[in-house]
């Protein structure tokens, strides 16, 4: 069943008055506090004015609720993100964005070092970029080996074969931004602050 502004309306007349009625004031004192008529919140409270947002924002303010409260807005729904991780080759993968295409966001999670036998490097078309959230990491990139800690970033085109694995007896953490389009992270300057 769906409500209809008309209905949404119709219903603040009775929560205004109920609000006056439970602060113990008169339409008077509510008209000094809002800058509206006597007159007005009377027609308003009873629904013989439909109210307008320049009347239900002092209105709001006055009685110190949130213009929802006034209008009975529907709840927006539970705003956490519930995850799904998937185990891959012996790592853990979270996925962070639910968009298709573009820049995916992922929590990846390497296991501790020497636990997984995989060592193929591999290669794909895109770009990665990951930060190290926790432990440490190990990075494959063509003949190159780089270890990398907490608060470090790594950055390569997915062409080149690559590997990334734990490098310690803990963990890796790392937050992993991902493009099969080839965009590449943009980071913009820092401004120089005066001395």
């Amino acid at each position: 069943m769906s409500v209809t502004p008309k209905d949404v309306l119709a219903g603040v007349g009775p929560r205004l008055h109920a609000l006056r009625r439970a602060r113990n004031i008169s339409l008077a004192t509510l008209a000094a506090e809002t800058g509206l008529t006597a007159s007005t919140l009377s027609r308003l409270e009873n629904g013989k004015l439909r109210p307008t947002l320049e009347q239900l924002l002092p209105l709001a303010r006055a009685h110190g609720v949130p213009l929802d409260d006034l209008v009975a807005a529907p709840p927006t729904g539970d705003p956490r993100i519930h995850l799904r991780p998937v185990r891959r080759s012996g790592f853990t993968v979270v996925p962070l964005t639910r968009r298709p295409g573009g820049i995916q966001a992922y929590k990846v999670i390497y296991p501790p070092a020497g636990t997984t036998a995989t060592t193929t490097l591999q290669t794909h078309d895109g770009y990665e970029w990951f930060y190290v959230l926790n432990g440490h990491a190990r990075l494959v990139l063509g003949d190159q080996e780089y270890r990398l800690g907490p608060g470090e970033a790594a950055e390569f085109d997915t062409r080149t074969p690559h590997q990334i694995s734990s490098a310690g007896a803990q963990p890796a953490e790392l937050l992993t931004l991902f493009s099969a389009q080839g965009e590449r992270a943009h980071l913009s300057p820092s401004p120089t602050l005066p001395t």
